[in-house]
This record gives structure tokens, C-alpha cells and sequence, in this order.
């Protein structure tokens, strides 16, 4: 599938610029935003999860107790920018996440609970300044559903299927061979590099 650049441009500008407008005064007090949109959150019991070693062998499939925390225990667990990105559905500004041009093998976990993400070799230069992939490392590992926060298009929201995070969006604009774009918010992300692989930090 080709890809868009001005149409992704375009989104992305207004993707920054909405988020700004509300993450700003959330930022700058450490305050709840009042038009947070809240996505349902895992209410306990058991998820099955795809598991992976460090150097990206497939484990399986395991079920696993759902993480559950309250608000306070994840501002306590988490910095500003991903309490907001992850728990309110935030998005980070474009270009500033940490290593969201990073292109050293390992796999990125979830921020909130290690859950296995995305394999960087799915990882791609989309031009946006945010972490993009073309598929996730399994699909048990997120959740996709309807986000219609922005007035101009309907999107797809991902979030970590164990503790409910919310992660980015996916849009249909990507390469092949899924023609998918996973542009994922770096701060509610952790690499893990396959064991000898040296790191360049960014």
C-alpha cells in the first residue's frame, strides 16, 4: 500500500497540536485534564499474553494476571509524560520521545508491565518523529478499539492487553506486507536490547 506523506503530515500536525492544547495545562500542574477521554480499563481476572526471551524467541502463549493499579499508584509508578500518554490517552510531542529513531535489534515492552510490543525489525522511518511499526509482535499483546477524540477522522487506539495502557494509534497507511502503521508513543515504551547489542542512545 502506498503511503500518504502529505495526508500523514497533515494528521500529525493536528495530532500534536490537539494534544498540546490539552496536555499542556495537565503538564504544567500535574492535574487530571478535564476532556481526558477515558478508554475501559481491565477490571482484574487473567489475560493470555504471547511471551518472548530477550533475544526474541517465541515462548508461547502464558496467562497472566491482569495488571490492575489505582490512579495514584500508577502516578507513583510512572514519570509526567507517560502517566498522561498511558493512563489519559495523551500523545507525546513528535520527535521528542526517547530513542524514537532508534535502529539497534531488541524488542520494546510496554513502560507499564513488560509486556512484548513490537520486534524492531518491524520498525520503519514513517517521517512522523514517532516510533512506527508495521505490525506488533502478537496480536494477543494489544488491544484495538474505535477512537473518535478527533472530530476530523475516526482512528484506531492501541493499548497493552495486560494493564490496559494506552499506547498509540494504528492507521492503514503503512508499507508492506500489512500496509499498517502502528505510530506508537515512545514514553510508554521500554527497549530491551537482544543481550550484546551495543546501544546508541538518542
Amino acid at each position: 500500500m502506498s503511503i500518504d506523506p502529505e495526508r500523514r503530515r497533515f494528521l500529525g500536525v493536528l495530532a500534536v497540536t490537539t494534544a498540546a492544547a490539552v496536555s499542556l495545562p495537565f503538564v504544567l500542574r500535574g492535574t487530571r485534564p478535564v476532556v481526558a477521554a477515558d478508554a475501559p480499563r481491565p477490571q482484574g481476572g487473567s489475560v493470555t499474553i504471547d511471551e518472548f526471551s530477550p533475544d526474541k524467541k517465541p515462548l508461547g502463549p502464558r496467562t497472566e494476571a491482569r495488571v490492575v493499579m489505582t490512579d495514584e499508584q500508577w502516578r507513583q509508578k510512572l514519570d509526567g509524560r507517560s502517566y498522561y500518554v498511558m493512563r489519559h490517552e495523551g500523545t507525546e510531542p513528535p520527535y521528542t520521545g526517547p530513542g524514537w529513531d532508534r535502529h539497534e535489534n531488541g524488542i520494546y515492552r510496554c513502560l507499564g508491565c513488560d509486556t512484548a510490543l513490537y520486534d524492531s525489525a518491524t520498525k520503519f522511518d514513517s517521517g512522523t518523529g514517532w516510533p512506527s511499526f508495521w505490525q506488533p509482535i502478537s496480536k494477543r499483546n494489544i488491544v484495538q478499539t474505535d477512537d473518535r477524540s478527533l472530530a476530523v477522522e475516526d482512528r484506531t487506539a492501541v493499548s497493552c492487553a495486560r494493564c490496559g495502557s494506552h499506547l498509540g494509534h494504528v492507521f492503514d497507511d503503512g508499507p508492506d506486507p500489512t500496509g499498517l502503521r502502528y505510530c506508537m508513543n515512545a514514553v510508554a515504551m521500554k527497549f530491551v536490547p537482544v543481550p550484546g547489542v551495543h546501544i546508541t542512545l538518542s
